[in-house]
Order: C-alpha cells, then sequence, then structure tokens
C-alpha cells in the first residue's frame, strides 16, 4: 500500500468563507490535520497592496492549535492584483500585494508561497502579457529570496489565463524565470484538464516540484477524494515512485461544500487515512 505522512495532508480555507478563521482553525485540529495551506483573503487574512493583517495574531491562533502553516496562497484568481497587469499602475499594485504576501509568509515561518502566471488581456498579443508575467514572477522571486521564501507555480486552465496552462507551457516559464526561488507545484484539476498525469509532471520537473494542490476531480472541479474520478491511491504510488515529500495542499472549491465544510474535509481526511504511515 502506498504510503504518506499525515503533515503532508494540508488543509485549506478556501472553503471556509462563509465561517471565521477561528472555526476554520478548530476545524482543521477535530478533522486530523496537522498542517495548513493558508488563503489570504476576507473575512480571515487581510492582505492588499498597501498592508497586510496581523501576522503575531494569526500565528498564535495557528500555533495554540498545533498546526503549522505551509504554504501561503494569496488570492489570486479573483482580486483586481494578477501577475501579467498590463497597466503600469495595476502592475506596481500587484507587485506590492504580492510582496506583502512574501513578508507575511516569512513572519509565519512559511518557507513557500503559491503563484501563478496571471492571464494579461485576451485581448491583445499573448507574448505581451507573457513578458509581462515572467518579469513579474522574476522580481518577485527576488523578493522571495530576500525573504527566505520560495515561489511555487502552478498552471491554471485555459478558461483562466491564455499564459501557464499545462505543462510546457509551465517548463518553458520556468526556465526563463530561471532563477532558485521559483520553483513549480501541481494543480491536480488543471493537470487532468490539460489530459496530463502526475508521472508527465515529475518526469519534466523532478525534484523542483514543491507543493501540490491535491485534489480530486471529473477532471474538472477541485473535489473531496472519493467525490471525483482520480484514484487517490495510485496518485500516492507515484508520489512515492518520485521521492516526493512535500506537501499535499486541499484546495476545495466546488460549492457543494461551503454550507458544511468541516464536515466535508473530515470525510476528506477518512479517505486519507487509509495511505497515512502512522
Amino acid at each position: 500500500m502506498a504510503d504518506i505522512r499525515r503533515e503532508q495532508v494540508a488543509g485549506m480555507n478556501i472553503h471556509y468563507i462563509n465561517y471565521s478563521l477561528d472555526y476554520f482553525l478548530d476545524s482543521q485540529k477535530r478533522c486530523g490535520f496537522k498542517t495548513i495551506e493558508l488563503w489570504c483573503a476576507c473575512p480571515h487574512v487581510w492582505l492588499d497592496h498597501l498592508t497586510y493583517y496581523n501576522a503575531k495574531e494569526i500565528g498564535l491562533k495557528i500555533r495554540e492549535r498545533d498546526l503549522k502553516v505551509c504554504v501561503l496562497t494569496p488570492e489570486n484568481c479573483t482580486y483586481p492584483y494578477q501577475f501579467a497587469a498590463k497597466e503600469p499602475e495595476l502592475r506596481e499594485k500587484s507587485y506590492n500585494y504580492f510582496a506583502n504576501g512574501i513578508r507575511l509568509a516569512s513572519e509565519l515561518g512559511c518557507g513557500m508561497m503559491e503563484v501563478n502566471s496571471g492571464w494579461g488581456y485576451w485581448n491583445e498579443e499573448r507574448e505581451e502579457a507573457w513578458k509581462r508575467s515572467r518579469d513579474m514572477l522574476s522580481r518577485l522571486a527576488d523578493t522571495g529570496r530576500e525573504y527566505g521564501v520560495t515561489l511555487v507555480m502552478e498552471a491554471i486552465r485555459p478558461e483562466e489565463s491564455q499564459l501557464v496552462i499545462n505543462l510546457e507551457s509551465a517548463r518553458r516559464m520556468f526556465n526563463e524565470v530561471n532563477h532558485p526561488n521559483l520553483k513549480v507545484m501541481v494543480d491536480t484539476c488543471a493537470m487532468g484538464v490539460a489530459n496530463e498525469t502526475l508521472e508527465d509532471w515529475f518526469k519534466v520537473f523532478g525534484d523542483n516540484i514543491r507543493h501540490m494542490h491535491f485534489i480530486d476531480g471529473n477532471p474538472y472541479g477541485h473535489l473531496i477524494w472519493g467525490d471525483g474520478k482520480h484514484h487517490l491511491g495510485r496518485f500516492i504510488e507515484i508520489l512515492n515512485k518520485y521521492g516526493y515529500e512535500y506537501y499535499l495542499g486541499q484546495e476545495i472549491t466546488d460549492g457543494r461544500y461551503y454550507s458544511d465544510p468541516a464536515m466535508h474535509d473530515l470525510r476528506n481526511m477518512r479517505n486519507f487515512e487509509h495511505y497515512i504511515d502512522y
């Protein structure tokens, strides 16, 4: 049987948007999580281009429950900030927003921050948006090096971007930025939509894969394990085959989970417990 460590399974607060941060943290402890991927958006964590919420208070809440933050994820799909912003003022505000995320991660003792390529405008030449995304990621990687934080870049779906949407475009961006503080992560939803496999990603990136949004899907949907078509045990076999020791973020975003996220998180953890090496 394939095995993982409990600490690798990282709960996430994105589907707790209708509940308080305290409720989320209490739920994670009750469900048996040891690690969380902290999504930064109201009402849980205030982060913008000017400032960020009280890191000391957040850190204390997390430590009091014997939890730790493995990855910090600034909201970057629906907010106005994005990595391929065009207008100079918006580009600078976006940089300051993500740089504040890096600073917050550092204060929380978290060594990784999730990023993507952004999307630019769809009515412009793709290469123009690509250059802005590459320059932004390079600049943020420099900031990450200053604060001891590594960026982990995911591909997103074609509906969300014209830039990094699959393995091949992720490889191109990774090679062009070419910075020790930029690594890659796998989102199994985007991976499935692109008709790719975990093994495909490991063959290309190997140990440069430092994080995952590791969820079930059809392949669309960010689903609790058991609610989609992926096979958890076979996925974990691939992780072990390639010696993956990093985290498995539970980015659960389907609306069916929002009314009772704690119940679904418990169900999710029970699925993982079949494969956890105690």
